[in-house]
This record gives structure tokens, sequence and C-alpha cells, in this order.
């Protein structure tokens, strides 16, 4: 285990196994060749090419929205698609463009549109040392069950603004105060590409820092953590180096926090690796 390895496994989509969801001449999405194939008869709504798919329903985002919930709806009574999150996310060329259409949050990686999310670092530092908190899903979680995260993540759903998202995520993940939140600090974006069996993750990541007071103890409210726990910050790292124990993608924000506080330096060697590889091109 290496922590290239962990960006090599985010990234590990093929552009020979995929082919382009087009939408008004502009890509929305990527589509397994399989998953493009399986939307050929739903030709009021998809138009199949070999190589590429097209969205033809028409009009304004609800119309499209409906039109594209009744394809999701079919393919889940076949089970090609889950859909449990009761949850939307917006579909948009680009982060900032008017959606689309609104997508259920189980159906984004079998149309392989990008989803955008918010991840938190909360750190503080005891005798002088950077520490971090570090929470434990929740066993129950249909994606990576029991896994460690960060202090607070979660998906921009439809009808969300970014600064929304981490106020309320913030509240029922950790509880934390608006008035504590506000002073996180913006510090980038972390992207990835990845294949795995529903199909394309296309994941842009809000990358935040925050300052946690060394009184306040976080607290789950929405029981997607079963706890939290203060962790030097490079004991998180170590074990970022040595094991499978983060959720995929947290991987890859830790790095970043480390890149940028100095606590993976020039000299190791695979800071180019990490520093190359956690910002993958928005094409």
């Amino acid at each position: 285990m290496s922590f290239a390895d962990h960006i090599r496994a985010c990234n590990n989509y093929d552009r020979g196994r995929v082919v382009p969801l087009l939408a008004g001449g502009r890509r929305i999405g990527w589509l397994q060749r399989d998953n493009a194939a399986a939307l050929a008869r739903f030709d009021t709504v998809f138009a199949v090419a070999p190589d590429r798919v097209r969205l033809v329903a028409e009009g304004d985002a609800d119309r499209v929205s409906a039109a594209v919930d009744a394809v999701v709806e079919a393919l889940v009574v076949e089970h090609s698609i889950p859909k449990w999150r009761n949850e939307t996310f917006d579909v948009m060329p680009r982060w900032g463009d008017p959606p689309l259409f609104r997508l259920d949050r189980g159906a984004v990686p079998f149309f392989g549109v990008r989803a955008y999310g918010v991840h938190l670092n909360g750190y503080r530092f005891v005798d002088g040392r950077m520490h971090l908190w570090i929470g434990r899903r929740a066993p129950d979680k249909r994606v990576a069950p029991d896994k460690l995260d960060n202090l607070v993540a979660g998906g921009i759903g439809n009808g969300h603004a970014l600064e929304e998202t981490l106020l309320k995520e913030g509240e029922e993940e950790a509880s934390l105060p608006q008035s504590l939140t506000n002073h996180a600090v913006p510090a980038g974006a972390v992207s990835y590409r990845m294949e795995n069996e529903l199909g394309i993750r296309d994941d842009v990541l809000f990358v935040f820092d925050l300052e946690i007071p060394a009184d306040f103890i976080p607290k789950n409210q929405d029981g997607e953590i079963v706890h939290f726990e203060l962790m030097p910050a490079s004991a998180v790292l170590d074990r970022v180096r040595t094991s499978e124990d983060f959720k995929f993608n947290v991987n890859l924000v830790i790095l970043d926090f480390a890149l940028r506080h100095g606590l993976l330096r020039p000299d190791h060697p695979e800071y180019l690796d990490v520093a190359t590889g956690l910002h993958r091109p928005l094409d």
C-alpha cells in the first residue's frame, strides 16, 4: 500500500471502455458501453450510437427530469440502478451552469455525470502537534461502511448551494454550530474519475479546513457516523499510507491537506505523485 495506490484506485477510469453522454453538443457524462446499450430502447429520451449517447428529451429542467427519471425507474426494476437515496443531484456540463435536469443520486454513476461534494478537515493543535478529528462511518452505510472519514463530508444535492451544504452537513454530522463553520477556510478542490460496478464516479470535492476549538467535541446527529476520534495528523497520514481504513476518496482529501500543511514534504519519495495526482483535468 502507498499514497499513490490510493490515487490510482480513484482514477482507474479507462477512456476506451466508455462513451460520452452529450446534451446539446456538450458532454455531461461518461457511460460504460453496457450501460449505453441499456438505454437504446428509451429512444424518446436517449439516442444511442456506437460512439456516443445523446440526450434528446426536450423541455425545461422539470420536463427533462421527469423523462430521465422514468428511464431510471425502469432500470431500477431491472436492478441495473440502485435508487435508494431519495436525493437528487443537478446535472450540468460545468460547475455553475444552469442545471439541465435532476438525477436520483443512486443513478449518478450509471450515467457517469459529474457529482460535487464538500469535505471539511477539522483540526486542532495539542501540545504544538497537529491533530485531525476523524469519524467512523456507520456499519449500515451502503458506501464504504465502517470506514474512517473526514469530520464532515457530503454531496451537494439539488437546490443546495455549496456553503449551504457545508453548514447543513456540519450540523448534521458533527453538531458544528453555524457560528463555527462560518470560519471554515476554502482550500481548493480534489477531483478524480473512478470506474466501479455501477458505472463511473466523476467527482469533484470542494475542500475546507477548520481549526476546531479545544473545548468542542463533535457529536453526530444523523446516524451516519458512529464515533469521532482526535488523532495525531502524522498517525492519520501513516494510516493512509499503510491501510485501506479510510473511505476511498477521503484518502485524497487527507493527502491534499498533508501537502498544504507541510505534513508531506518535497523530500518524500511520493511527493510528486501526490502533488500531481489529486487534480484530474475537468475535460
